[in-house]
């Protein structure tokens, strides 16, 4: 499989969404029925009506929609960092059950993620890293020999030797609130920068489907001053 890069696309999302969020927010304020409710909503334009519940704060209406991505090429360290957001819904390929053998993929090594700085360095720095990831393959492989191979649980235990370089592939599911959380933390250049390449272009599609949704989203600092005071990188003061 070898070097693998970022693919991320957006799977599924709630129909509608942004007539949803004006729909579920005019509810709090309206004596008329959700019949009622939905006609007003679709006649007119919620553009300004959202930017409003944005400005002030007032987000639960947005937890009514959600957003599914299909993301490819990330490595088992993202994975780390991703799964600390607890309101999310995560499918994850398992290395339990996926062989990674050499012998039994169509390729020499299992996928793997080479960090920028890495491949900044040059070709020399490029070809000794994947030696090295080449080398893994090898003991992944003699582990799963050792361990009986795919009649026994071989897979389990000689997925102990992979790197937090290994690929991975996950589903991923959040509600619009989470999102814009997500995107305030990972989309700072002081996030980690697998992490952060992933949180920017999540939100670059998501701009395209809800642009008023998220109209404010990404780093802390296009709102307001920057959350991360003394360690602020300057970007955004």
């Amino acid at each position: 499989m070898g070097q693998k890069t970022l693919h991320v696309e957006v799977l599924r999302h709630t129909f509608k969404a942004e007539e949803l969020v004006a729909m579920a927010a005019k509810l709090c304020y309206s004596a008329a029925d959700i019949t009622a409710l939905q006609k007003g909503v679709q006649q007119k334009d919620q553009e300004i009506f959202l930017s409003r519940l944005i400005d002030s704060g007032h987000f639960t209406p947005f937890e009514h929609i959600t957003f599914t991505f299909g993301i490819e090429g990330v490595s088992r360290s993202l994975l780390a960092q991703i799964t600390r957001h607890r309101l999310a819904s995560f499918s994850v390929k398992s290395q339990r059950y996926v062989i990674e053998r050499s012998s039994l993929a169509s390729e020499e090594t299992f996928g793997y993620i080479i960090p920028p700085r890495i491949e900044a360095l040059g070709e020399e720095y490029i070809k000794k890293y994947q030696e090295q990831m080449q080398e893994m393959q090898k003991w992944y492989d003699f582990w799963y020999d050792a361990l009986g191979g795919k009649e026994k649980e071989a897979p389990e235990d000689a997925r102990f030797i992979l790197p937090n370089a290994a690929e991975t592939k996950i589903v991923l599911t959040m509600n619009a609130r989470e999102l814009n959380h997500f995107f305030s933390l990972r989309c700072c250049e002081r996030a980690q920068w697998e992490i952060r390449m992933l949180a920017k272009e999540m939100l670059r599609q998501l701009k395209e489907i809800a642009p008023i949704v998220f109209k404010n989203a990404g780093p802390g600092c296009v709102r307001n001053a920057c959350p991360e005071g003394k360690l602020s990188c300057g970007v955004g003061s």
